[in-house]
């Protein structure tokens, strides 16, 4: 016979062996749906579950949330570094708590509610996933409680106080602004107001004693602190050993040594009279401030003494005009007049960097014609700054106050800026207190919870409940899995037993198929076409029990659920997959029955009859 011929007709062969022999069909498709059904109803409740617990910790960023429990100053880089983490989604500084209480003034009843101002930027979860906006500069976001208690809504105008006191007297700061959102009850059960970081960093440095321009809110201006080196004391009398020693007890420095003339042209860059013995005090390794200045000279009351500090700077001159070492100078006309220098329009040495327009003026050297044009100091940030000649020089180099290169001494560790607006020196933040963080998934956070602790950094996160839910997924998926297995096990060795009693049965019929002509190839699919059509039929009759079941279940529970959550769910991706391995698993139960259709002889029937 034909070989495509007959392998057309065992299929059709074989269907109608299992419709002629319905009542057994009938029998293995329900043992099957049996069997399958309960894995299906165990598979949906194990990922309903734990899907459902994992969406209500996704859906609520607090979950998410890594708080850090100690207060120390994080600088700016770190918060660049870990921006970078992949496990990070949003991160953002904070502030000391007690600088981030404010003042909230209902415009219309002038009612005062205190509140706790908290900083938000681009990306924050809590507020976009609780109704939330990103606010602008001149709005906040309250939390449902806020809203409460200032009995306000979006679009309503507030004014935010802040409050401080200097000199003994209270003063206050107000800024308009407009409310921008009202967060779900979820995201906070606190009076919560969120503002943009720059608006908190504001209040933060107003309760600080400092000003906010910008906002109308007067102040100091951060005014960067003077660092040296060293200091080059001059002295019209040698100094003895012992009193030496004196001048290095409780002022700060470490040591003192004798210089000559050219170790002071090396040290300040300019000659001295030979009247004069020089000392040098320094603290290697540690930078001098004013306050070691003082206690020397504190020390020296009585004699006729000069203090000159100094410091190693360079700065670059633009355009292309190279580095250019400056000499830091500042001498009250009776100093100058006894090193013998022209008496410096800028005066005496003073504590502070308070006048911009006093630090930034030179004496150029006369024998070099060339402008100062803008300078620029490479430091924590770079300073750009421009200099004020005010007149003609001796020296070989440019001569500028003291408190300059004190300035610029500090700018090498901590970050200085230049105000063009105000024309001030100032220093610029050097941290925060704090931090904000939200991780990708919560499946992120117990990763995130041992990198941030591995840096030393103790945070408060929900890791013990996040690894109760994976701990109940691996455990609900061990069990699965163990069950399944029970299940595939039983339910292919009853396909096996059942196809391989039915080759026994139709043995007499397969031996004539084998004796009209069909080959032994093509009757070895006919136990295969019957286990895959019953294993279909079973895939049928166990996805309707399972849709029945999962429908009863989750009815039942459908007052603990949220809108479209499911208690059981069938993952699906996964239903392409069951199928396909059911059908794999009858096709290989079949092939030992398949097995024994070859082995029938065509001469058995011959004999039998």
């Amino acid at each position: 016979m034909n070989q495509r011929r007959s392998l057309r007709m065992i299929p059709a062969l074989a269907l109608a062996n299992l419709r002629h022999e319905w009542i057994l069909t009938l029998c293995l498709v329900i043992a099957l749906a049996a069997v399958i059904a309960p894995l299906l109803v165990l598979l949906g409740l194990r990922h309903g579950t734990i899907e459902t617990l994992r969406e209500q910790l996704v859906q609520d960023p607090v979950y998410r949330e890594l708080r850090p429990l100690q207060t120390r100053e994080f600088a700016p880089e770190w918060f660049k570094d870990v921006a970078r983490w992949p496990e990070v989604e949003f991160l953002t500084p904070t502030i000391l708590p007690l600088s981030s209480v404010v003042q909230i003034v209902h415009p219309e009843n002038g009612r005062v509610e205190i509140f706790d101002l908290v900083p938000t930027a681009d990306g924050d979860p809590l507020l976009l996933e609780n109704r939330g906006v990103i606010p602008a500069d001149d709005e906040i976001v309250l939390t449902a409680e806020s809203a409460r208690r200032l009995e306000v809504g979006t679009g309503d105008e507030l004014t935010v106080r802040v409050t401080r006191t200097r000199g003994g007297r209270t003063e206050l700061a107000e800024s308009t602004v407009q409310v921008g959102a009202v967060l779900e009850p979820r995201a906070s059960s606190l009076a919560r107001v969120y503002a943009t970081l720059d608006f908190v960093l504001d209040v933060e440095a107003y309760k600080e004693g400092y000003g906010a321009v910008q906002r109308g809110w007067s102040g100091a201006t951060p005014e960067p602190f003077l660092s040296f080196d060293g200091m080059v004391l001059l002295l019209a009398e040698p100094m003895p050993p012992i009193e030496r020693t004196g001048l290095i007890i409780n002022t700060g420095f470490a040591r003192i040594e004798p210089l000559d003339a050219s170790d002071v042209q090396r040290i300040l860059g300019l000659s001295l009279p030979q009247t004069f013995h020089a000392y040098h005090l320094y603290s290697p390794g540690a930078t001098v401030t004013p306050a070691s200045l003082r206690a020397v000279d504190q020390k020296l009351r009585g004699r006729d003494r000069i203090v000159l500090p100094w410091a190693a700077v360079e700065v670059r001159a633009d355009p292309d005009a190279g580095r250019i070492q400056l000499i830091g100078l500042s001498l009250d006309e009776h100093q100058a007049d006894k090193i013998g220098l022209p008496i410096l329009p800028w005066g005496a040495l003073r504590d502070r960097a308070d006048d911009g327009k006093r630090l930034r003026s030179v004496l150029l050297p006369e024998q070099d014609q060339t402008d100062i044009g803008s300078l620029t100091v490479e430091g924590v940030e770079t300073l750009s700054f421009t200099l004020n000649p005010v007149g003609k020089t001796a020296l070989n180099r440019p001569v500028v106050p003291v408190e300059l290169i004190g300035v610029l001494r500090t700018a090498a560790q901590r970050a200085v800026l230049f105000d063009d607006q105000s024309q001030q020196f100032r220093m610029a933040r050097g941290g925060y207190r704090g931090f904000r963080m939200y991780a990708a998934s919560i499946d992120d956070v117990p990763p995130l919870y041992e990198r941030l602790r591995a840096l030393g950094i103790e945070v408060q996160a929900e890791v013990e409940t996040i690894s109760r839910i994976q701990v109940l997924d691996a455990g609900l998926s061990r069990l699965f899995w163990l069950i399944a297995t029970l299940g595939i096990g039983g339910g292919t060795a009853v396909l096996i037993a059942s196809l391989y009693a039915a080759v026994e049965r139709r043995r007499k019929d397969l031996g004539m198929l084998r004796l009209i002509g069909l080959a032994r190839s093509s009757v070895f699919f006919f136990p295969i076409v019957q286990g895959a059509s019953i294993a279909g039929l079973g895939l049928l009759a166990g996805f309707a029990g399972y849709a029945g079941l999962a429908t009863a279940i989750n009815r039942t529970f459908a007052d603990d659920l949220q809108a479209g959550q499911r208690f059981c769910a069938l993952p699906g991706g996964q239903v392409p997959f069951i199928i396909l391995v059911t059908l794999a698993l009858a096709g290989a139960a079949s092939l030992v029955a398949a097995w024994c259709t070859t082995r029938i002889d065509p001469a058995e029937v011959i004999r039998d009859q």
